[in-house]
């Protein structure tokens, strides 16, 4: 009779057995770990996307002159360039013609133009970023060239050598 009050009289423990306390713990360090990364790529309506990385600069060569037909690693005018044997246009600026310039003042600024891009393409590491359209008509990648997150084209704007893209061509003269 003594066992059968025994038996009644006790209750149930609460709380986690030894394994369900070493699982129930390894699923919170791993949501801990883990979970920011997870919540970063879910999109939520109404949330704010997560702020984008900056490209590390990891692209550099040699660049040299190319004034007519293809390259390796070279500049052919103010805004334009070869790199691993695609030819490229720098997105977000206009430059001075130097083939065919309308005028001698044209043709100076472009002169400089493209040597100042040759320096900045030889000055370090830097980055081909995508903005807009990949290539234009004549089959050049299109691409803003930054160094440490700063375009290339922004710094030949502030220099005097090119302007600002705005989908059209403009006179030098």
């Amino acid at each position: 009779m003594a066992r059968q009050g025994y038996a009644r009289g006790r209750q149930k423990r609460a709380g986690f057995s030894g394994p369900a306390l070493i699982y129930t713990l390894c699923l919170g360090l791993l949501l801990g770990w883990y979970g920011p990364g997870w919540m970063a790529r879910i999109d939520l309506p109404g949330s704010t996307p997560a702020p984008q990385s900056v490209a590390v600069d990891s692209l550099s060569a040699d660049f040299g002159y190319c004034h007519s037909g293809g390259g390796t690693n070279c500049v052919v005018d103010g805004d334009t360039f070869w790199f691993r044997g695609e030819k490229y246009r720098i997105a977000d600026i206009d430059t001075p013609e130097t083939h065919g310039p309308r005028c001698e003042e044209e043709g100076t600024l472009g002169k400089r133009a493209t040597d100042r891009l040759q320096g900045l393409m030889n000055a370090g590491a830097f980055s081909l970023e995508v903005e807009g359209r990949r290539t234009d008509r004549y089959g050049r990648k299109l691409r803003i060239v930054t160094r440490e997150g700063q375009s290339i084209g922004d710094q030949l704007v502030a220099e005097g050598l090119a302007r600002e893209w705005d989908g059209r061509r403009h006179p030098w003269c």
